[in-house]
């Protein structure tokens, strides 16, 4: 499989899909835990507890095949500063 390093689904996940899609299919698990999470602007769709943590149900970036390279240019973004 062609770029097989971009992508896993594991569908036998009690949580899966994590976020509701279209094709599940198509759901990425690579990054099951984001690695966006910590950036204020990570470019997701996120809302703010009244606690103060970021929820992040409504985002589904790291979770669609465009995600691995919008991931990396963010990460990318951030080491140059």
């Amino acid at each position: 499989m062609k770029n097989n390093y971009r992508f896993f689904r594991n569908s036998e996940c009690e949580y899966f899909p994590c976020h509701k899609v279209r094709d599940p299919e198509k759901f990425n698990c690579l990054f099951c835990f984001c690695p966006l999470y910590f950036m204020e602007d990570c470019g997701g769709r996120f809302a703010m507890t009244e606690a103060g943590v970021k929820d992040c149900t409504g985002c589904t970036i790291p979770h669609m095949p465009e995600g691995y390279d919008y991931i990396l240019k963010k990460l990318r973004e951030r080491i140059r500063g």
